[in-house]
């Protein structure tokens, strides 16, 4: 950790298309795509294994502009995917295998997902490959540091002695964030903002080509970014909680539509 240098809503897949805006009917609303994750879910008569992702994320995209597309984590055609989409979004959930950056587990860290981790890792590096443009929540922008060659804090209590952070398992915590001035998420949100935060993990060492750009008022690095002209950025709060405020998701939509 360095200074200055997820809802229980489960809703099925979303269909798969593009929808024309504007009236010449030319344009089209970017797809982005969202990485969901494979859970024992329970709906109607049935209990079994899912793809879900809390709803607030797809509505949060269609509040933005875009359209978004669910990606379980299964598979392994990621180029196929990465063409079909003009952004992605890495969403959040649970602990990245702490092998895949050289660390024991701590007692902690729990209920990892190996299989989501291989996934997203493969797709992020053919996401990066095509220039496409990608925006990390929570466990994504850590899976994203550790793409890079990154750490991670593995239970912040320990280094901070509180847990402000995560206060209780389904519960999120509040912080304030100040943001550097210049960098991408201070254009977008602005010099302090107010976020929702659940998350007992976060950034140690940076990854390579990663610069950190927000913190919280303890010190825990709340955001990083790139410094090439390819939209690339990684928040640790939780903005699709927000439904007044689509900012970040919106910066995301325009940056896919220039894709288009």
């Amino acid at each position: 950790m360095r200074r200055r240098s997820n809802s229980p809503h489960l809703t099925p897949l979303s269909p798969i298309g593009r929808r024309s805006v504007g009236s010449s009917g030319s344009d089209h609303r970017p797809l982005i795509g969202v990485t969901t994750y494979i859970e024992d879910a329970r709906y109607g008569a049935w209990e079994t294994r899912s793809a879900v992702l809390p709803q607030v994320y797809f509505d949060a995209i269609l509040r933005a502009g875009g359209v978004p597309v669910l990606i379980p984590p299964v598979g392994d055609g990621h180029r196929e995917l990465v063409r079909r989409f003009d952004g992605l979004v890495l969403s959040g959930g649970a602990d990245v295998d702490p092998g895949l950056y050289g660390h024991e587990p701590h007692e902690r860290t729990r209920n990892t997902r190996p299989d989501r981790d291989a996934f997203e890792l493969s797709l992020l590096e053919q996401a990066r490959a095509a220039e496409l443009p990608i925006f990390a929540v929570c466990r994504g922008m850590q899976l994203l540091n550790v793409a890079l060659g990154g750490t991670l804090v593995q239970h912040l209590p320990d280094t901070l002695g509180h847990d402000e952070h995560l206060p209780t398992p389904g519960v999120y915590g509040s912080q304030t964030v100040e943001t550097l001035d210049g960098s991408k998420v201070a254009q977008i949100v602005g010099a302090e903002v107010t976020v929702r935060c659940h998350h007992h993990q976060a950034i140690d060492i940076l990854g390579a080509g990663l610069r950190a750009t927000a913190w919280s008022t303890n010190g825990v690095i709340e955001a990083v970014e790139n410094d090439d002209e390819t939209y690339l950025l990684g928040v640790q709060w939780h903005p699709e909680e927000d439904v007044t405020d689509t900012r970040l998701f919106a910066a995301l939509v325009d940056a896919a539509r220039q894709r288009l």
